[in-house]
């Protein structure tokens, strides 16, 4: 099984790696970070741009001969237009699964981020689908401020640090049902929920159990 993988940074990589070792799956990865640029930065890049340059980058990966295709950035997921693709290959985007999660869960919720950047679509997205399943949510979306370029600048100790110390202080001071919005938190929210006892829900997890549900029947067939 060929798992292809979208990437608008690098440091997702290990996560979808160490996550997915043990089925059998070979990952294939695809990292352009220079989407998000344009979109955040450059005000002459229309959104309209950026769907035509997503369209053409799942298409052409979709070339490679893999099994489905892995989405891991929301900006690339919200400019997305899935009916205008050429392609049968399966297409999974790391929100959604999420998203199902999230909109199971009936008590108050904090939904924290880093990139306030991907805020608008990610929160857009998630309220469709909520309402699209009938369900209400009660959420409160945190951005840790300053905190993504040190990611993005390939200083991950630091970043993991800032996350760690942000959620900390969030769960010292309320009640609310914790998640982590962002593929690139979840080591710094996993290293909060061994000190503090306190599940924060992530992207992962969800998304994992998702990709083996969709790649299972293609195993069979081969």
């Amino acid at each position: 099984m060929r798992l292809a993988c979208l990437h608008a940074h690098y440091s997702n990589i290990q996560y979808i790696e160490k996550a997915l070792s043990e089925y059998g799956i070979e990952l294939v990865h695809f990292v352009d970070p220079a989407l998000m640029y344009r979109v955040t930065c450059d005000e002459s890049f229309t959104r309209s741009d950026a769907a035509r340059k997503v369209k053409e980058q799942i298409e052409w990966i979709a070339q490679n001969k893999v099994d489905a295709i892995l989405i891991t950035c929301t900006n690339y997921i919200a400019c997305l237009e899935e009916e205008r693709l050429s392609i049968t290959t399966p297409i999974i985007k790391i929100d959604e699964p999420f998203f199902e999660y999230i909109c199971n869960i009936q008590q108050p919720q904090i939904i924290v981020f880093t990139n306030p950047a991907t805020v608008e679509g990610t929160m857009s997205r998630l309220y469709k689908h909520a309402t699209t399943q009938g369900k209400f949510l009660d959420v409160e979306v945190i951005v840790i401020q300053d905190t993504f370029e040190l990611i993005m600048q390939g200083r991950r100790e630091e970043y993991n640090l800032a996350v760690s110390k942000f959620l900390s202080t969030i769960i010292a001071n309320d009640n609310k049902v914790i998640s982590v919005a962002q593929l690139s938190m979840v080591e710094a929210s996993e290293q909060v929920e061994d000190k503090h006892d306190r599940t924060i829900i992530n992207p992962l997890d969800p998304l994992i159990k998702t990709i083996i549900k969709k790649l299972e029947p293609v195993r069979y067939n081969k």
